[in-house]
């Protein structure tokens, strides 16, 4: 939470939905968007699908800690 409040250029989430509830993850998707339209890149991982389809400009698929 804390990174999000001061204004970083750069931001490295990992699994930020997880456990948030319906409501909560459109508030958080909403403001990454926010974010990303002012310029911010927003490094993250996700298991689920929608969160890549809405978010990500680049997305990149690892198994095993290698890339697909």
């Amino acid at each position: 939470a804390k990174a999000l409040t001061y204004g970083a250029k750069i931001l490295i989430l990992d699994e930020p939905f997880n456990g948030l509830d319906k409501e909560g993850v459109e508030q958080m998707r909403n403001y990454f968007l926010k974010l990303k339209e002012q310029g911010v890149t927003i490094l993250l991982t996700s298991h689920t699908s929608e969160d890549i389809r809405l978010l990500c400009d680049t997305v990149m698929e690892m198994e095993k800690g290698r890339k697909l």
